[in-house]
């Protein structure tokens, strides 16, 4: 089951990733590990750097995927990003924490993306 639920992550992080590309983003780094954890995608569009977490459901049983992240995920989110920036010489304006939804398919399909900018 848990070999089931690390594959369709998987399958939904390059869904976002070539997403946020068609959407003009660059993405900076994929699976993002530091002592904190790991951040899903880095991408940067406009000069602002978003900080991404794909969170990927087949059935809302547990809840949205969005719902997926909450109060302790988004500080843990907010620790790893300082770890980047500390270690990272990337130019940007602004940042941004988004969320990326992604629903799919008992198969792995992917039905539906959708990204919250700005989500906390």
């Amino acid at each position: 089951m848990k070999e089931n639920r690390r594959k369709l992550g998987e399958i939904g992080e390059r869904a976002v990733a070539q997403f946020l590309k068609r959407k003009g983003y660059k993405v900076i780094e994929n699976n993002y590990r530091t002592r904190y954890g790991e951040i899903d995608i880095i991408a940067l569009k406009d000069g602002i750097l978003s900080f991404v977490e794909v969170k990927t459901r087949t059935t809302l049983q547990c809840g949205t995927p969005e719902e997926a992240v909450d109060c302790r995920k988004q500080k843990k989110i907010r620790s790893m990003a300082v770890e980047f920036l500390t270690n990272s010489k990337i130019r940007y304006k602004a940042l941004r924490f988004d969320v990326a939804a992604v629903k799919a398919s008992k198969d792995g399909t992917i039905e539906n993306i959708k990204i919250y900018e700005g989500a906390f």
